[in-house]
């Protein structure tokens, strides 16, 4: 059962002029350790923030909240599973907006999927509610 979906295009152009004018203030907002680990290992670091920045936004308006009700940036990590395939992590406000959405008995499933196209990206996040396999809460 989908419930949220969320999409969200980020201009690169803009991240690359964020980072130009406020480097170490923007990516330590917005992004976790390993995200800024990860972007900066790449030839064009701006590409890989705007993904994870419209997969953030994208997140964030699945759970119906945006970046409000104790949601914040750092609390959503754009990750890779061993496959390379996207997933989100959620911690702290993200996990707890999350966890009011799934009905007991059900465990939470993100699918996020990534794409660019300078000088664009695009994010695109459903949360559906899986019956759980262990015990329930």
């Amino acid at each position: 059962m989908i419930i949220g979906i969320g999409t969200d295009l980020c201009d690169i152009r803009r991240i690359e002029k964020t980072l130009a004018r406020f480097p170490d203030r923007f990516v330590k907002r917005v992004y976790t350790r390993r995200e800024r680990e990860k972007a900066e290992r790449r030839p064009n670091p701006a590409y890989s923030y705007a993904q994870a920045y419209a997969a953030k936004e994208a997140l964030a308006k699945a759970l119906g909240t945006g970046f409000r009700q104790g949601v914040f940036w750092r609390d959503i990590a754009l990750e890779n599973l061993k496959s390379g395939q996207p997933t989100l992590s959620l911690h702290n406000g993200a996990r707890a907006r999350l966890d009011t959405l799934v009905p007991p008995g059900m465990d939470a499933r993100i699918d996020v999927s990534l794409t660019d196209e300078y000088p664009l990206a695009h994010a695109m996040v459903v949360i559906s509610a899986i019956p759980s396999v262990g015990p329930s809460r």
